[in-house]
């Protein structure tokens, strides 16, 4: 019997793009034990996942030996990785089974950051380039979206959280204004703006994101509820799972939206299309714009590099309206 360990850490929008692998394994080895290796903090985006048989977290401060150590008592007999850290190369060390991996193109990232060349050769999406690391499994993607599983605690949370606010029955936009890096994070004004065209369209607004984001979310006005660091993971998904449509950076909470079917219209700024992190899905549309600096950055910085910050800067809220009214018409 096939025992497959898939170990990938890290981070939100990562481990909810390996899911298409997840279902396509379960699909072509339905005997298969499927195990999910990741952080605990990323447990709840695959703890719902019908195609796993377990998870299994890394516990912080847990040593990568001691973790080593309960996955070998499970006897796989292969290994992905779909990270490709210091973390996951220690357990294909530690780990006896037949292991495999996944190319991330770090060489043409790299050039086509630096030069502005892209020598990436045909565009393979992130979900795609994971089945790499499974060609011994003879899998291919079905070209569908990742997959976010909720519990029926999480959707019920949301269900009375929506209702008491006046909200239940009725069509929100989902706002997600953060993002790790400044550079990924649309001015503040033109959210404010977009906030105020999308109540006149007759949404409500709920801003969305981590405890981090949660300052940032209250500067959008007084339309918006700010639920920025209330939710779970998997509450936030629940969330999504009730909006019309969700706006967002190049972020993770974008990889949730698409995980639980939700439209999406998403603002890239330093990263392109060729990294493989656009949403992938059908229901959704990124707006950007063509400057010859872009890309600047894999996962964006704290300052432009050419202090203007125009990739960003230049999409305009009635744009990005425009695409809201297109997408969910």
């Amino acid at each position: 019997m096939l025992r497959i360990l898939c170990v990938r850490f890290s981070s939100i929008g990562d481990v909810l793009l390996t899911t298409p692998l997840l279902r396509a394994l379960k699909r072509r080895h339905p005997d298969a034990e499927v195990y999910f290796v990741t952080k605990s903090a990323m447990a709840p985006l695959v703890l719902e996942n019908p195609n796993l048989i377990d998870v299994i977290a890394l516990e912080p401060g847990e040593r990568i030996t001691d973790l080593a150590r309960r996955l070998r008592a499970l006897g796989a007999t292969d290994g992905l990785d779909l990270h490709g850290s210091l973390r996951s190369t220690a357990l294909r060390w530690l780990v006896p089974c037949r292991w495999s991996g996944y190319s991330k193109r770090k060489f043409a990232r790299t050039v086509l950051i630096s030069t502005k060349i892209n020598v990436y050769g045909k565009h393979v999406p992130v979900p795609e380039r994971y089945f790499e690391a499974a060609r011994a499994l003879d899998l291919a993607p079905d070209g569908r979206p990742p997959e976010f599983f909720l519990a029926p605690a999480a959707r019920e949370r949301i269900a009375r959280w929506l209702s008491d606010r006046g909200l239940e029955g009725r069509a929100f936009a989902a706002l997600a204004p953060g993002a790790a890096h400044a550079t990924k994070r649309w001015p503040i004004h033109h959210w404010q703006t977009l906030a105020e065209q999308l109540r006149r369209m007759d949404y409500a607004l709920v801003a969305l994101g981590g405890p981090d984001d949660r300052e940032l979310a209250s500067t959008l006005g007084s339309s918006v509820i700010n639920a920025a660091g209330e939710f779970s993971l998997q509450e936030t998904g629940a969330c999504l799972a009730r909006a019309a449509v969700l706006v967002s950076g190049d972020t993770g909470v974008m990889h949730m939206a698409t995980g639980v079917g939700t439209p999406v219209v998403a603002l890239f700024g330093p990263t392109v299309e060729p990294f493989g992190f656009f949403p992938y899905s059908s229901r959704a549309t990124v707006v950007e714009g063509d400057l010859d600096c872009r890309p600047c950055s894999a996962m964006g910085t704290e300052h432009c590099p050419l202090g203007h910050h125009r990739c960003l800067r230049d999409i305009m809220p009635d744009h990005v309206a425009a695409a809201v009214q297109r997408l969910v018409a």
